[in-house]
């Protein structure tokens, strides 16, 4: 078996040196020479690839100049309302056709006969081409709107005087200490009650009576038997029909007159007028319907058999008499039931101790005042960071071309002055208001008991002095990662 080249690259030094060995086999004296040699020094590394200049950042890009307002657009006149257009007079009312009558004795429908093929409607004549409409007029520019006069200026509003300093409540007084709560008394035993009286021993349930024997009831007498039913007579054979006549053939209809051709419609004149139309032509009467033959007449319906008589049926015979019913023994009667026992009175209860009054709250005693804080300690100062390196100053950019000047636009051209309003009415002056009368006063208002003032809070206790952190060693320098 060969080795493919792509195996053979692929050999590392070692294995190398191991297949050179193996090669020299076939010579004595240097099979150990290459076992025992000292090993290759390890190749130098590759030069590290030089780190890319800084490149500078892009300067700051001019913005380009602002677009010119475009004119104001002139305001469109307002479009004159379209004249309503008259409505067209509504078809008139199709008469309806009475409803045929049905006969009760009227056969099927005979087949019915094909009416001719309606004749082809004539083309109408091409219709003339409306006349252009008129170019519609400009209407004339609105008026300017005139200037109404100025408002005139309110007078100042009054300043209000400032509100009265709230005044300062006296110190709340100090909440006395309560009393001990007084000792309840103890309630009074409760009663012994006097024993329960043993239950009264009620008499031994009375032995139920027994009650006689039921009486035997006599035999059901035996159904008597009924007499066979009598045959019924055969039914009557129906007799037969004679055969239905045949009807008449029904007439054709007459052809449908030809509708007559309508004259060609005249040309539309220059001006939109209504033309007159000729007269429209009479439609032919219609030919006459033709009458249907007479009905043949039906034969005579032969006359039914008679049906035959019923038979008599037999009597019914006579059920036998019922046995009277025996009569139930006397029901003995039960003993009567023993007096229930009375039971003894309830002792009363004692009456209950009377509850002691209260005696009277003491004032409380002031609170006590608390330690003032201590004061927060200054952490130290921060070392200031080093100044960061001048940034070089990149190459200008060179400037834009000049923009060449847009062509002025033309100006509108200027609106027509609106004419003057008629000059308004003068108002009729106005009645004089009444003075009113002046409100009367109100009465002064007791003035509330001053309100006692909220005692001082105390300052909180000073806090002690915690000892200062340690500064962390571990992880600090850079240079120990």
């Amino acid at each position: 078996m060969t080795t493919s080249p792509r195996w053979r690259s692929v050999l590392t030094p070692a294995a190398m040196a191991a297949a050179l060995a193996a090669a020299a086999l076939a010579s004595g004296g240097t099979v150990y020479a290459d076992d025992h040699a000292t090993p290759h020094p390890p190749y130098p590394s590759k030069p590290v690839h030089p780190a890319h200049a800084p490149q500078p950042a892009h300067p700051v890009k001019p913005e380009h100049p602002g677009k010119p307002m475009h004119p104001v657009k002139p305001e469109q006149p307002v479009k004159p309302m379209h004249p309503v257009k008259p409505e067209h007079p509504g078809k008139p009312a199709k008469p309806e056709y009475p409803a045929k009558p049905v006969h009760p004795d009227k056969p099927m429908h005979p087949v019915k006969p094909e009416y001719p093929a309606k004749p082809v409607k004539p083309e109408h004549p091409v219709k003339p081409v409306h006349p252009e409409k008129p170019v519609k007029p400009e209407y004339p520019a609105k008026p300017v709107k005139p200037e109404y006069p100025a408002k005139p200026v309110h007078p100042a509003k009054p300043v209000h005087p400032a509100k009265p300093v709230k005044p300062e409540y006296p110190v709340k007084p100090v909440k006395p200490e309560y009393p001990a709560h007084p000792v309840k008394p103890e309630y009074p035993a409760k009663p012994e009650y006097p024993a329960k009286p043993a239950k009264p021993e009620y008499p031994a349930k009375p032995v139920k009576p027994e009650y006689p024997a039921k009486p035997e009831y006599p035999a059901k007498p035996v159904k008597p038997e009924y007499p066979a039913k009598p045959v019924y007579p055969a039914k009557p054979v129906k007799p037969e029909y004679p055969a239905k006549p045949a009807y008449p053939e029904k007439p054709a209809y007459p052809a449908k007159p030809a509708k007559p051709e309508y004259p060609a419609k005249p040309a539309y004149p220059e001006k939109p007028a209504k033309p007159e139309y000729p007269a429209k032509p009479a439609y032919p009467a219609k030919p006459a319907k033709p009458e249907y033959p007479a009905k043949p007449e039906y034969p005579a319906k032969p006359a039914y058999p008679a049906k035959p008589a019923k038979p008599e049926y037999p009597a019914k015979p006579a059920y036998p008499a019922k046995p009277a019913k025996p009569e139930y023994p006397a029901k003995p009667a039960y003993p009567e039931k023993p007096a229930k026992p009375e039971y003894p009175a309830k002792p009363a209860y004692p009456a209950k101790p009377a509850k002691p009054e209260y005696p009277a709250k003491p004032a409380h005693p002031e609170k006590p005042a608390y330690p003032a804080k201590p004061a927060k300690p200054e952490y130290p100062s921060k070392p200031a960071h080093p100044e960061k390196p001048a940034k070089p100053d990149y190459p200008s950019k060179p400037a834009h071309p000049a923009k060449p000047d847009y062509p002025s636009k033309p100006a509108h051209p200027a609106k027509p002055e609106k004419p003057d309003y008629p000059s308004k009415p003068a108002h009729p002056e106005k009645p004089a208001k009444p003075d009113y009368p002046s409100k009367p006063a109100h009465p002064d208002k007791p003035s509330h008991s001053d309100k006692p003032s909220h005692p001082d809070k105390p300052s909180h206790p000073d806090k002690p002095d915690y000892p200062s952190k340690p500064t962390h060693t571990k992880h600090q320098d850079k240079d120990q990662w």
